[in-house]
């Protein structure tokens, strides 16, 4: 995976995702966002998350949480350059769903980051978007880890 940072699109896999955004009619990229959410939410605690789903599904909880209330604005080159649709409410329980699944125990790219010294740090990020898309929600469940 061509890394470069620990941003949610400092990757070639979110920087190809949000490029297939752009490529799609604005009537579709709603639907692209939920495809990539769901795929990572459905994804069971027993099974293998792949990297390039977990990536893809973190892209589009930060579009979401963007939209949210003390979301931070997509200002990266590597995000869409089309702009996105007004996001529907229901798409933010999904992103939680599928953020909580990215850093799961069972979740390729938890395991590459948790190899890194920047693991910690990747962790937080992902923590600072799910508490912009579900404040209510109360804390995320704890993933032990430990770094190498």
């Amino acid at each position: 995976m061509g890394t470069w940072d620990i941003g949610h699109f400092d990757n070639d896999t979110a920087a190809d995702f949000c490029g297939s955004l752009d490529e799609a009619a604005a009537g579709e990229r709603e639907g692209l966002l939920r495809r990539a959410l769901t795929l990572a939410a459905d994804t069971g605690a027993e099974d293998y998350l792949d990297h390039y789903e977990a990536v893809e599904a973190v892209a589009s909880a930060a579009l979401v949480a963007a939209q949210c209330p003390g979301g931070e604005p997509v200002t990266t080159a590597y995000g869409p350059d089309q702009p996105l649709p007004i996001l529907p409410a229901d798409l933010r329980p999904l992103a939680v769903a599928a953020l909580d699944r990215v850093v799961a125990e069972e979740s390729e790219l938890a395991e590459l980051w948790d190899e890194t010294e920047d693991g910690p740090a990747w962790r937080r990020a992902v923590q600072e978007l799910r508490d912009v898309l579900a404040p209510a929600l109360g804390p995320a469940p704890e993933v032990p880890f430990e770094l190498s």
